[in-house]
């Protein structure tokens, strides 16, 4: 059973809290993204939600908590940085407006079942957009636009020409459109 906790209490807890699960969040956190200053950002903001969650309700397994919170900022961060390329991927003749009520429907702070749904689709839809292409093609997207790397450090990575590269996220870019304007045009057409 867990008791409503005084204020003295919740701060403590939640200094306790961050000496005992600091250091190996942030390993955890720093192993999934690309800078340690994206790393502290991300374990900011899961401490900053932590005190806020316990300051309203108590948390059960405190552990599985941060690691959930961790991996879901980690999420959102890719997700942030996709959101950049959506206008590329749902380019064309479309109404802009139409377009910025997409962006909003996968991009809201708020969640609903129906942002849910979307959100779920496009990234399901993406995901599997990628593994359609060649595997080049694939790597390259996604080393330089959901883990943030430079073309630069992908060459380096690689040993191929930046300039490849650069064709390579081309040729993924043009299928990821074409594959994500069907799916804009089933969701903004019901």
């Amino acid at each position: 059973m867990i008791t409503a906790l005084m204020p003295e209490d919740k701060n403590s807890h939640i200094i306790h809290t961050i000496k005992s699960y600091g250091k190996s969040l942030l390993s955890f956190i720093r192993r999934r993204v690309k800078s340690d200053a994206d790393a502290e950002d991300i374990l900011q903001d899961v401490w900053y939600q932590f005190s806020s969650v316990i300051n309203s309700e108590p948390i059960e397994q405190t552990s599985a908590w941060l690691y959930r919170v961790a991996r879901n900022k980690i999420t959102d961060k890719h997700k942030k940085k996709t959101e950049t390329l959506l206008d590329d991927m749902v380019a064309g003749d479309e109404d802009e407006d139409d377009t910025a009520d997409f962006k909003a429907m996968l991009f809201a702070e708020t969640s609903t079942p129906e942002t849910e749904y979307v959100r779920n689709l496009f990234w399901e839809q993406l995901f599997i957009a990628l593994d359609e292409l060649p595997a080049e093609q694939k790597d390259v997207f996604i080393w330089h636009e959901l883990d943030d790397l430079s073309f630069q450090e992908i060459a380096d990575l690689t040993g191929e020409k930046v300039q490849t590269l650069v064709s390579r996220k081309r040729y993924a870019v043009l299928h990821l459109r074409k594959r994500l304007q069907q799916l804009y045009k089933e969701i903004t057409e019901y």
